[in-house]
């Protein structure tokens, strides 16, 4: 958390700034950027348009822009904790597993705009990210859309099957929530070997990734899936009641149901 569906709802949240001007750069914590100094920062962004914003997996793109050419972007990445507030304003009530409140202390990054507002990055855990000019091309594909080649480039690995649908460079957006609930929409262990899947388990799985994605967004956030509450309480499994079966797979802690995902 966040995952690709709440940084979709930054990213609508955060398009108000559209055609506003970015008037200077707050940065309380100077260990938050990554890649350029401040002073850099501040010079390439200060004075700026915001000609849009976009995203890719769990990355949010603030793009740039000058009176006659494009200029910068900016790369937002909200780690573990990380959430966005726009004109004051917070994209998303809060995260099922982050601390809750707007602490002083937990604002790692702002942008003031013109007219007015602007937006904020509040990041308890301090595992988010601020960058100029990412390139989207080091992330995989993004699980909104991904297809079956796509997926199939990615579990070309001797990896358990979590470890690569988590690598964002393999596949950009999913985190344990919403990779823990593919998998068991789509009825296929975790820990699996990921070039281990036969390509019908490979359409299942791409196929069952997207509509999870799409799913989950219409009820409003990665942690609402079926598995949610069952994972929360040790639970059973929502479709034939099994206990589920719970470990550490790719460093994460991870549910499952022994009876069908085999």
């Amino acid at each position: 958390m966040p995952e690709l569906l709440e940084v979709e709802a930054y990213r609508r949240a955060a398009a108000r700034l559209a055609g506003r001007t970015v008037l200077g750069v707050d940065l309380p914590d100077g260990r938050y950027l990554r890649g350029v100094e401040p002073e850099v920062l501040r010079a390439s962004v200060t004075g700026r348009s915001v000609v849009g914003v976009r995203r890719h997996g769990k990355l949010l793109i603030v793009d740039l822009g000058g009176p006659d050419a494009r200029g910068p972007s900016l790369g937002l990445h909200f780690g573990m904790t990380g959430r966005l507030l726009v004109d004051g304003d917070a994209a998303i009530d809060g995260l099922r597993y982050g601390p809750a409140g707007n602490r002083a202390a937990w604002v790692r990054f702002g942008l003031r705009t013109a007219p007015a507002g602007g937006l904020e990055v509040i990041d308890p855990r301090r595992l988010g990210s601020v960058r100029l000019d990412p390139d989207p091309a080091d992330l995989g594909p993004d699980a909104a859309t991904l297809s079956t080649a796509q997926l199939s480039a990615a579990l070309d690995s001797g990896r358990p099957l979590k470890a690569v649908l988590l690598d964002q460079g393999a596949v950009a957006g999913l985190g344990n929530l919403l990779v823990d609930e593919s998998l068991w929409r789509a009825r296929i262990r975790p820990d699996r070997v990921a070039r281990a899947l036969d390509p019908s388990e490979r359409r299942r799985l791409a196929r069952t990734i997207r509509s999870t994605v799409s799913d989950l967004g219409r009820r409003g956030g990665s942690d609402t899936g079926d598995l949610q509450e069952p994972r929360d309480a040790r639970g059973t499994c929502p479709r034939c009641g099994a206990p589920l079966s719970r470990a550490t797979v790719a460093g994460r802690t991870t549910f499952w149901c022994p009876a069908e995902q085999v």
